[in-house]
């Protein structure tokens, strides 16, 4: 995925996507490059207009969540224990001590 961040980082500063950008990129961090990501990755955005697929994501309708899937999200209220009153408590504590 880190190669595909650094294509559009690359895309996002007008530099040119390439194997050598994308693997500069990924030297900075620290990381030494995999050489067959970074051809995977270019050549999979050869032909590709990152521009119109930014601008489809960004107006594309949320797909509704399914009805049966929101119930299992809905919060179970969990019981709590009853409350114990300071002279139960206190009549507990008496019987450790005899």
């Amino acid at each position: 995925m880190e190669y595909v961040y650094a294509a559009m980082l690359l895309h996002s500063l007008g530099k040119e996507i390439n194997e050598d950008s994308i693997k500069k990129v990924i030297a900075s961090t620290g990381v030494e490059p995999d050489e067959g990501q970074i051809k995977a990755v270019v050549s999979a955005l050869k032909d590709v207009d990152i521009d119109k697929i930014i601008k489809e994501a960004q107006s594309a309708p949320v797909a509704a969540q399914p009805a049966a899937s929101q119930e299992t999200h809905k919060e179970e209220k969990k019981e709590e224990p009853p409350a114990v009153k300071p002279e139960e408590a206190a009549a507990g504590l008496s019987n450790l001590f005899g």
